[in-house]
């Protein structure tokens, strides 16, 4: 069995903070995309501004570009799959209320380790696999995915958001993947520059996309650009933290912390987009926010 290793408390705060900045990210993406923005136009410009910024830090550091085979070839297909999987997320955005679909793809811990099981044959530590299943069901309250608190029953619920959470979950699928990816394929290798080749070959999906769809779509009032810099901002600060911090802490057996994304969601929600949350909703959030707090600060064994 692998060794745990306990999380300093200066660690666990930055994945609390990393799951704020993304949520918050996905509501400035929420008020760009109702003010005309499209999906693809949000991506490359998010991913486009973080590869500059990378750059020019990378320049600046005079950081080394001492890159391998094994882990050129994984930045390739780790870079390709952040781009598909940013469109994912996305498209999930625009079918379903922000909240929601981040709780489908707020799943890709569970994927991680499944990944990390499959391909690397390394147990999942028995604490992740008590805590996911409690952490799943606060998620599930807080955000009700049964039809509860809206009065529309599960059945007429799941109709409405069905085609969102299954990109939400192909999304997740293709995150715990990119986690475990960057973990084991791309040791040794300074973070800064593994950020920005992702972020380059991202921002070059959405790029391809954007063309596709006929150029980009930018928002057409104030509030739509303010909200186009918030999450070019939150997403580029929280992307190159992520990205750095994980592989050391170790992506399977910690990346479950930032399962409050979709709480801080929740509650950037309702202060942001006027959203009301229920009580079984705030029931819920409390939920998850106990576990993951216990699972945060668990002593090795």
């Amino acid at each position: 069995m692998n060794p745990t290793r306990a999380l300093s408390l200066k660690a666990f705060f930055t994945l609390l903070l990393i799951a704020l900045m993304m949520s918050g990210n996905h509501i400035a993406a929420r008020l760009a995309f109702n003010s005309g923005m499209d999906v693809a136009t949000g991506v490359a410009s998010r991913s486009g501004v973080t590869a500059l910024v990378l750059g020019v830090i990378i320049w600046w550091a005079k950081v080394p570009w001492r890159i391998n085979r094994q882990q050129a070839r994984a930045l390739f297909f780790i870079g390709l799959n952040i781009g598909v999987q940013s469109q994912m997320l996305y498209a999930a955005v625009a079918r379903l209320p922000v909240a929601l679909a981040l709780l489908a793809f707020n799943t890709y811990p569970l994927w991680a380790t499944l990944w990390d099981r499959l391909i690397y044959k390394r147990r999942p530590e028995r604490a992740v696999l008590l805590a996911m299943p409690i952490i799943l069901l606060g998620l599930a309250l807080a955000l009700d995915v049964l039809g509860a608190a809206s009065g529309l029953g599960a059945r007429d619920q799941w109709a409405l958001m069905g085609e969102g959470v299954a990109f939400a979950v192909a999304g997740a699928a293709s995150f715990g993947l990119v986690l475990v990816w960057t973990q084991h394929e791309t040791a040794g290798l300074d973070g800064r520059l593994r950020t920005g080749i992702t972020v380059f070959l991202a921002g070059s999906v959405a790029l391809a996309t954007m063309a596709w769809h006929g150029g980009p779509h930018w928002p057409q009032t104030p509030t739509g650009w303010g909200g186009l810099v918030m999450l070019t901002l939150l997403y580029g600060t929280a992307f190159t933290i992520m990205f750095t911090v994980l592989p050391k802490l170790g992506a399977a057996g910690n990346s479950a912390i930032m399962n409050v994304e979709p709480v801080f969601a929740l509650l950037l929600g309702w202060g942001v987009l006027g959203q009301t949350i229920a009580p079984v909703q705030m029931l819920g959030a409390l939920l998850v926010v106990a576990v993951v707090v216990k699972l945060g600060l668990r002593k090795a064994a």
